[in-house]
């Protein structure tokens, strides 16, 4: 995804314009700011995510301050780290975690 063949496309970028919460982030700015990862898949590796987070004391981990995956030039780079994240998530199986069967 890194080669730029998303850069123009419609589906590399979205802006929720009519959401009581835009944008978000304090300071980021409106005409660059990307909705499509509402949720951050980023959020799932931890230390790991390269954003700029802090955790606050009981444990939380605080991204209101990181922009990087609602700009529209990260696209690529958050979808590149797909393959980390779905590595990072729990497998059926795995102690603490109950089997899709058991769902």
């Amino acid at each position: 995804m890194e080669r730029g063949d998303w850069r123009g496309k419609g589906y590399s970028f979205f802006a929720n314009t009519g959401c009581e919460f835009f944008p978000c982030h304090p300071g980021a700015d409106p005409a660059n700011f990307s909705c499509l990862f509402c949720y951050c898949p980023l959020y799932l590796l931890g230390e790991r995510c390269g954003g700029g987070f802090r955790y606050l004391p009981g444990g939380v981990k605080d991204c209101s301050a990181c922009l990087f995956p609602h700009l529209r030039e990260n696209y690529g780079a958050v979808v590149a780290r797909y393959g980390e994240i779905l590595a990072a998530l729990p497998k059926p199986g795995d102690k603490g975690e109950a089997s899709h069967a058991e769902r």
